[in-house]
């Protein structure tokens, strides 16, 4: 059963992103503010739940949440400044288009930078146990899938409609045979044929 929140009585924002381990495509991010009273059986991390129940409470969040919004950062910049500065970056930029601004920040993982002077916790495994959290994990999951689907259209060699930029086998032997797009990350390893380096600050 997830928590209502983190902090009771304040304004409380829940962050998390999409996409931090794929081959291909933006970093996607969401913020979602929920009321007080909100309630919701289904919602859970995005991992747990089906596509069809994912898209169903996408429509409910945004339609009951106080305030929600979206942050992208695509490949190149991903390349730029390292992937956890990228996902920490998507987060900013969602936070950044709150049409209420949060009193508090509950951040899934373990890595954040200050956001402005607002206080935030960040909570390992934060989108099982935190409801804001896992609404952002639907919102940030839904909108990258969106947007890796339409780029299938161009590209549907690397089946991005199926592995959405993830490093399977057959995006993996598809990149071997067609090289990579402008929309794949250079900085990382694309072929699996070294170790994946970790990025720090």
């Amino acid at each position: 059963m997830l928590q209502p929140f983190y902090h009771n009585g304040i304004i409380e924002a829940g962050c998390d992103e999409a996409g931090r381990g794929c081959l291909a495509g933006p970093v996607y991010a969401a913020a979602v503010i929920l009321p007080p009273d909100f309630h919701n059986e289904l919602l859970n991390d995005s991992k747990q739940l089906t596509e069809k129940k994912r898209y169903l409470l996408r429509d409910i969040i945004e339609r009951e949440a106080l305030a929600w919004a979206v942050g992208v950062v695509d490949n190149h910049e991903i390349d730029s400044i390292n992937i956890l500065r990228a996902s920490i970056l998507g987060m900013h930029r969602a936070l950044d288009q709150l049409k209420v601004r949060p009193q508090e920040i509950i951040v899934d993982g373990n890595r954040f930078h200050p956001y402005h002077d607002v206080p935030y916790t960040t909570i390992v495994k934060g989108d099982g146990k935190y409801m804001s959290i896992a609404a952002a994990s639907i919102l940030a999951k839904t909108y990258r899938d969106d947007y890796m689907d339409s780029l299938h259209q161009e590209f549907p060699m690397y089946q991005w409609n199926k592995n959405k930029g993830y490093p399977t086998k057959a995006h993996r032997e598809a990149i071997r045979l067609h090289g990579a797009t402008d929309y794949h990350r250079t900085s990382f390893n694309l072929l699996g044929t070294s170790p994946q380096l970790e990025f720090d600050f």
